[in-house]
């Protein structure tokens, strides 16, 4: 299991324990993380999954693809380390990921 901390808009920490395989977006729904609304499910069609991910685990949390990029164009106060949560998948090597929530997902 990865722990994961997600940060709140407000600065309230929440680190959960999240399976390999599923995504930091399944993660915080699994476990009742507020913030991270989730509408689409998981399928990289909406924006309601954003977060900033930490700025020491941009490179281990990887690059957006071009669709997710695409889907970002809907997202409030996107910045350079902007990432639908949905499309980070969890492995041991991101035991310890930080990812801030942005103040809303609409």
């Amino acid at each position: 299991m990865a722990k994961i901390t997600y940060i709140e808009h407000d600065g309230r920490e929440h680190t959960v324990e999240v399976k390999p395989g599923l995504s930091v977006m399944e993660g915080a729904v699994r476990n009742n993380v507020p913030g991270i609304d989730a509408d689409c499910g998981g399928a990289c069609a909406c924006a309601t999954c954003h977060v900033y991910v930490d700025e020491a685990w941009r490179d281990r949390a990887g690059k957006a693809s071009a669709m997710e990029e695409s889907m970002l164009d809907f997202a409030e106060a996107v910045e350079p380390n902007s990432r639908l949560s949905c499309q980070i998948r969890v492995s041991d090597a991101l035991d310890g990921l930080i990812v801030r929530l942005p103040a809303n997902q609409h």
